[in-house]
């Protein structure tokens, strides 16, 4: 494949993350969605000693954006890698979070036409006052056939353009929960990749998880004061995680008549935020018991409930992933758990073919092509200009400015107030240099038009809408045109750059 993948990585560091002696429960098997890695990877986490490298999201239209599929095929390279460096079990496991309820995010996708322009198609939002059930609850709805509509009737001929709009028509069914149509769709792109997909809303993961949650609410108040000695260690760190505590407010997520509601310490006992209904410890504990479906960790207690279910020795995640799992620590501790470390996912770019012959064509590197526009549009149009001209408009500029200042130098002996009017008509010479210039630059742009539109065009591929390609376009157009080898591909390259990575750490270390 002449496809290229550009590794921009994240400002975070990178090192080897220390092996555990947790073993896996046999239970959860009901949890892992069906694909055509799942049996293989289950028999591998059966074996003695077996490890994961976990990492996850919330659900999304179309799978999201890219950088989903990033984190993904992050858990398969470092997993790969590991094995390799330690020589036992290492399986990659993706973490479906179906108990997320943010309907805004998760209903919306992202790509570019067949003439380069950026689509987006949005399911139709929730009411204001409607209840914030989870997308392991939430149907998509008829909106979802539109939006398959919208896509396929954007996406240019190619080759595996009716085998990716397929795979999407599977699993994105007006009757499917936002939750289960995601799952499935990642389930089965991932799996060449041997990755398998844990569905954390599956009622198996809930009941093993219960007794946990149920901990970390009788321990409410001592996990509140760690996390508030947590954030002094952290300062800036913790204050720019984007997690708000205090207030009472517990890691513990319960499904009420508003939906997913917080609940949150009042005189000894627990009040859900936005419905106000109230449970004492032993209707939580209850609840634990009959109906574990209803209760779910926070962004801050999740990971610790994967820990503790999961044999996993590291966590993949984003930017504002790693700035929030920085203030879990004491929370494991608290709760008694052992801790996977918290690790970059890959980031990057997928350059096609099409945008590397139009930075050939021009001479220009891709981070140039990933800056904002302007910049680079200006210099290849003043590289253009004719040289007697640049030659011509740097003479006048010379000479305005030693002339100038000999203006400047005799005027203040004359009389020292004619030094001001001096210096504003030499800015007023100046400026009409710069009116010259930009005349001059404003008429090859429009010589230059079809040019500048390639450039356009393949910044939009690259960084679309002035945003990251990863945090913006979602996988499926890519896919139609380079087929299922664009995973393995990519895989392959994310495991190279963690191979890498981890040496470069390692002889730094």
């Amino acid at each position: 494949m002449t496809f290229r993948f550009a590794a921009t990585p994240l400002d975070a560091p990178l090192t080897e993350p220390p092996v555990r002696g947790v073993g896996f429960d046999s239970a959860l098997e009901p949890a892992f969605l069906p694909s055509a890695a799942r049996d293989a990877a289950l028999a591998r986490l059966r074996e003695p000693g077996a490890l994961a490298v976990t990492s996850g999201q919330q659900p999304g239209l179309f799978t999201g954006p890219l950088y989903t599929v990033h984190k993904a095929l992050s858990t398969a390279a470092l997993a790969r890698v590991l094995e390799r460096r330690w020589g036992r079990t290492v399986v990659p496991i993706f973490w479906i979070a179906g108990d997320d309820h943010d309907f805004a995010e998760a209903s919306e996708a992202s790509w570019l036409t067949a003439e380069g322009t950026l689509a987006t198609f949005k399911l139709p939002p929730r009411p204001a006052d409607a209840p914030l059930t989870p997308m392991y609850r939430q149907p998509l709805g008829e909106t979802v056939a539109e939006a398959l509509q919208a896509l396929e009737a954007t996406l240019p001929a190619s080759e595996f353009r009716e085998e990716t709009l397929a795979w999407l028509a599977r699993q994105y069914r007006p009757e499917a929960t936002v939750a289960a149509a995601f799952g499935g769709a990642m389930a089965e792109l991932l799996a060449p990749a041997g990755v398998v997909c844990f569905d954390s809303s599956h009622p198996t993961v809930k009941a093993a998880g219960a007794p946990l949650i149920l901990r970390a609410l009788e321990l409410a108040g001592q996990i509140d004061d760690d996390l508030e000695r947590q954030v002094e260690a952290l300062g800036d760190a913790a204050r720019t995680s984007g997690v708000v505590l205090g207030d009472g407010a517990a890691l513990v997520m319960l499904e009420g008549r508003q939906g997913r509601d917080r609940l949150v310490a009042a005189d000894g006992a627990f009040v859900t935020r936005r419905g106000k209904e109230r449970y004492d410890l032993a209707a939580l504990r209850r609840i634990a018991e009959t109906e574990p479906t209803r209760l779910s960790p926070n962004v801050l207690l999740r990971p610790v409930i994967e820990s503790a279910l999961l044999p996993t020795v590291a966590y993949l995640g984003g930017p504002a992933e790693l700035r929030y799992l920085a203030l879990t620590p004491p929370i494991s501790r608290r709760l008694g758990v052992e801790p996977q470390r918290p690790l970059p996912r890959w980031s990057g770019v997928l350059v096609e073919p099409r945008v590397d012959r139009i930075l050939d064509k021009f001479g220009i590197d891709l981070q140039e092509l990933l800056a904002p526009p302007g910049t680079l549009e200006s210099r290849l149009v003043r590289s253009q200009l004719p040289p007697d001209a640049l030659a011509a408009l740097e003479s006048i500029r010379s000479a305005v400015e030693s002339g100038y200042e000999a203006l400047e130098r005799s005027a203040a002996e004359v009389d020292p107030t004619l030094v001001r009017p001096v210096q504003s008509a030499r800015h007023q010479a100046l400026s009409g240099t710069q009116e010259v210039e930009k005349k001059l630059v404003h008429h090859l742009k429009r010589r230059q038009e079809t040019e500048l539109n390639q450039i356009a065009k393949a910044r939009a591929a690259v960084f679309p809408g002035g945003k990251p390609q990863e945090r913006v376009l979602t996988v499926a157009p890519f896919l139609a045109r380079y087929g299922p080898a664009l995973i393995t591909d990519l895989a392959d390259a994310i495991e190279t750059w963690y191979a890498g990575a981890l040496e470069g750490a390692a002889a730094r270390s």
